[in-house]
């Protein structure tokens, strides 16, 4: 009798333990949801513009310059990108964004491009100016030197490029058989964006004294495509390619107010930036 007690006393005590417990439950991973989390990211470019037409006006001048070409100005892999004080430097892109769902942001951007007019190249001119063929710059079949008495032209403080974003993010490590994507996981994003260009434009024409001074000029729309790759659930590097028009109607030039410039041209952009993804 006295071991028939114990026994049940026994099955009593350990079914009150084993009821007691509280569910296991299983956390789900960081990554599996992106819906309240923030991200910043910094990087580099590099840019290629199509030709533009690019209208130049004054007091006693009015012409059009046709098919211009352009290039960026590259830095290379350099420490200003991470020295305050010489940021602008280098071509760069900065971002600040927000997840208002699993797979949908919102962020403001600045991509500070640089564009470059080749100089020394021949064009088709049409209009007038003063001083016709005093700066070197006419040709014997009636097209005009690009000198740099006649002209230069540049936005490298910079072509920035100020703008919103809406873009979708989708993971798609299961397509490369990632497991634990706590410390490694690849999205896919796609975005469209749009805002004001800011430029600081490097002018000289006709000899005429540079403003050089960052003045709104105009507006640019834009879309992207890009892969993310995110480490230990707070870091990434994302690639992107991202290409755009612009159109800016309103340039300064020299310190007469009435010297204006306008062009309009496209853009196509290589992305490499580095980030963080946090939740406050």
């Amino acid at each position: 009798m006295k071991n028939f007690f114990y026994t049940v006393l026994c099955i009593l005590c350990f079914s009150n333990y084993a009821f007691s417990q509280e569910p296991v439950t299983i956390q789900p991973k960081y990554t599996a949801h992106n819906k309240g989390k923030f991200f910043v990211s910094w990087g580099g470019n590099r840019e290629s513009y199509s030709k533009s037409d690019i209208t130049f006006t004054g007091a006693d001048y009015n012409f059009t310059i046709h098919n211009v070409e352009a290039h960026d100005k590259p830095k290379g892999w350099h420490c200003d990108y991470l020295n305050p004080a010489r940021m602008t430097i280098p071509q760069t892109n900065f971002r600040l964004g927000y997840f208002v769902s699993d797979h949908y942001i919102i962020s403001l951007g600045l991509d500070h491009m640089k564009y470059v007019m080749f100089q020394d190249k021949a064009v088709n001119l049409s209009g007038y100016y003063p001083k016709y063929g005093s700066y070197g710059e006419v040709l014997s079949n009636n097209q005009t030197l690009l000198t740099e008495d006649f002209l230069t032209f540049e936005h490298t403080d910079g072509l920035n490029y100020i703008h919103a974003e809406v873009s979708r993010f989708d993971d798609v490590s299961k397509l490369f058989t990632i497991g634990n994507t706590d410390k490694i996981q690849i999205n896919l994003t796609e975005g469209i964006g749009g805002g004001l260009i800011y430029p600081k434009t490097n002018a000289k024409v006709l000899g005429k004294e540079r403003h050089d001074d960052f003045h709104v000029s105009g507006y640019g729309v834009s879309a992207k495509v890009g892969l993310n790759i995110t480490i230990f659930k707070h870091f990434y590097v994302q690639g992107e390619l991202k290409g755009g028009y612009i159109n800016m109607p309103d340039i300064r030039t020299t310190y007469d107010p009435v010297d204006r410039a306008s062009q309009e041209f496209f853009f196509f952009q290589r992305i490499i930036v580095f980030g963080g993804i946090f939740r406050i």
